[in-house]
């Protein structure tokens, strides 16, 4: 698969659309915040507007490799490691940190995308996807961010709305 340029993030359906050259080339199913839609730190909240990826972490790990600030933990996610540690907010497989480009808005001061540690990222197969359960983060199955990051850039374009995605572009999937 080619480079995408551009990431489409809908609220509304729960989704992930990956566009190269204005046409969309793949579609996942997200999780994103119970809490909704919010830039403000520690809302628990989904920051919308335009963003990009900051860093790219977690190349080469396993599927389901367990990580911890940012870090591979040695672990990977078993149902039996989720039982040892209930309550924990899985970080699995790879990370796609992202940064906000709008001043005020997403960046910078109390609503920093960046530094409320806002990514894409893995989750336990169990968690669901389609339903808004995260803590802010956009949550994926890891088998599908592990097609995402292979075709994702560093400073690759993020846009995070609460709009569906137009039917115009979902009609291009390749």
């Amino acid at each position: 698969m080619s480079s995408l340029d551009l990431l489409h993030i809908s609220l509304a359906d729960q989704s992930l659309y990956g566009f190269a050259n204005g046409r969309l080339q793949l579609r996942f199913a997200v999780s994103t915040a119970l809490n909704g839609a919010g830039e403000r730190n520690g809302s628990g909240c989904t920051p919308r507007g335009l963003h990009q990826v900051r860093a790219k972490i977690g190349e080469g790990l396993p599927c389901a490799a367990v990580l911890r600030g940012r870090r591979y933990t040695g672990e990977i996610w078993s149902p039996d490691l989720h039982v040892q540690f209930p309550g924990r907010d899985w970080i699995l497989t790879r990370i796609l940190w992202l940064s906000g480009c709008e001043l005020g808005r997403n960046r910078l001061g109390d609503v920093d995308t960046f530094r409320r540690y806002i990514y894409i990222h893995g989750t336990p197969d169990t968690e669901p996807m389609g339903v808004p359960l995260s803590h802010g983060c956009i949550r994926m199955r890891n088998s599908d961010l592990m097609t995402l990051f292979a075709c994702v850039p560093p400073h690759c374009v993020v846009q995070i709305d609460e709009a569906a995605c137009p039917q115009w572009a979902a009609q291009t999937l390749l």
